[in-house]
């Protein structure tokens, strides 16, 4: 079960309603993005405070991203 409050996440893109037969087109353009390499800055793990809950943001063997708390 989610525990999360799903209006905690407005600020994130809400997908449109497409009709069957339609093409889905979604603009990242309203979503922030940052650049793993500036987030990390050639480290393979940094902190992340949230709340005053320390999570760790990782970059595995395999090039793929976990955050853990």
């Amino acid at each position: 079960m989610n525990s999360h409050n799903q209006d905690a996440f407005h600020h994130r893109a809400k997908e449109p309603v497409v009709e069957a037969g339609q093409r889905q087109e979604t603009s990242l353009l309203s979503i922030r993005t940052v650049s793993s390499a500036a987030l990390f800055e050639g480290e393979h793990e940094i902190g992340i405070d949230h709340r005053g809950a320390l999570y760790r943001l990782k970059i595995t063997r395999q090039g793929k991203l976990i955050l853990n708390k």
